[in-house]
């Protein structure tokens, strides 16, 4: 049976039971293949539920986290995947009233859902809700044909940009931006990226809109070359000095070792903001490198205002990511290539 909305209309329905999906069973060094190419059912949306029929979905690190065992979902076996852009094809009761249609192109990013009801949630803070769930860990995500999303959840996505530009912003656009506003980052200030993967070569791109000088650090060959390309005023590797002090900073590489070495980089009264969902251990620093005021702050996921405001943003601004597209299939390899730093920009993988 077909499922139907409160006022009784049927639903499109895919033409077959199953769709294909990448599932993780057991965490495992991403050479091993973890993820494993299987058939699953489509789901059926309960209450305020959507169901997309995927287009792309976004490869994150937090994807590699969690496929090699370094942050642990509550269950096993999860589809990952939280950069899911699709097609609404089915409502689930009540889903109606939040204006979304069948047929309507939305993107689901990592946070899931919210209690709604704690202070977090209340203060406009909703990635700190203590219940919230995110998607691709506490439920199924994008590396699959279809999927289920809460409806106060999913992204309108502008038309300006496509399906498959818009996967990357819904993960490391989002949190780039989120990172910048973490960091305090004001127009015409010198900001310095520590790492230049997915989210800061989309996050150097808003600096610049803003009239910032940016500075990159970086070990990769070819992501330097794309920093450049991109607009940095200098380049280099951690152990060098851009011309002037940071005014701001944000790291997004998963290596605590960069902390002190990237503050010591920083004006006084100056941020930094560690854009990492895991990192390794930050090892102890002398005082004086945080001394005259430096401010150190964490970014704990994104609100869902961040992914309103950056999407609005990033249709003003036209932001492009610098693609590399791999099938389904090939997932194992896109999170290895992504290990390796052997992909410049974004992955993406393509669904439909």
């Amino acid at each position: 049976m077909k499922p139907t909305t409160p006022q009784g209309k049927q639903l499109a329905t895919p033409q077959t039971s199953l769709v294909p999906a990448m599932q993780l069973r057991k965490p495992e060094l991403i050479a091993s293949h973890p993820l494993v190419h299987t058939q699953v059912e489509i789901p059926v949306p309960g209450p305020a539920q959507v169901r997309l029929n995927i287009q792309y979905c976004g490869i994150c690190h937090t994807d590699l986290h969690i496929a090699e065992g370094e942050i642990h979902p509550p269950r096993l076996p999860i589809i990952p995947g939280h950069q899911v852009v699709g097609v609404i094809d089915a409502l689930g009761e009540g889903a109606s009233g939040t204006g979304l249609q069948i047929g309507q192109r939305v993107g689901v990013p990592w946070l899931h859902a919210t209690d709604r009801t704690c202070k977090y949630c209340l203060q406009g803070s909703d990635n700190l809700c203590p219940q919230a769930k995110f998607t691709g860990f506490d439920v199924n995500g994008g590396y699959a044909g279809a999927m289920l999303a809460e409806a106060g959840f999913v992204i309108p996505l502008p038309a300006g940009i496509s399906d498959v530009q818009a996967a990357p912003l819904l993960c490391a656009g989002i949190i780039g931006y989120r990172s910048l506003r973490r960091a305090e980052l004001q127009p015409g200030e010198h900001l310095g990226l520590v790492g230049f993967g997915a989210s800061a070569h989309l996050a150097i791109q808003i600096a610049l809109f803003w009239g910032c000088t940016v500075s990159v650090f970086t070990r990769s060959p070819g992501h330097q070359r794309l920093a450049l390309d991109s607009g940095a005023a200098w380049v280099g590797e951690i152990g060098q000095n851009p011309p002037t002090p940071l005014d701001r900073a944000v790291i997004f590489a998963p290596a605590g070792e960069l902390v002190p070495q990237t503050l010591e980089k920083l004006r006084p009264g100056g941020t930094l903001a560690i854009n990492a969902v895991y990192m390794s251990d930050i090892p102890a620093f002398p005082y004086p490198l945080i001394y005259g005021e430096r401010s150190l702050r964490s970014v704990a996921n994104a609100t869902y205002q961040d992914g309103l405001d950056f999407f609005d943003l990033a249709a003003r601004i036209g932001i492009r990511a610098n693609l590399q597209i791999y099938d389904l299939k090939d997932a194992n390899q896109a999170l290895q290539d992504l290990k390796n730093s052997q992909i410049n920009g974004e992955a993406v993988l393509q669904i439909a």
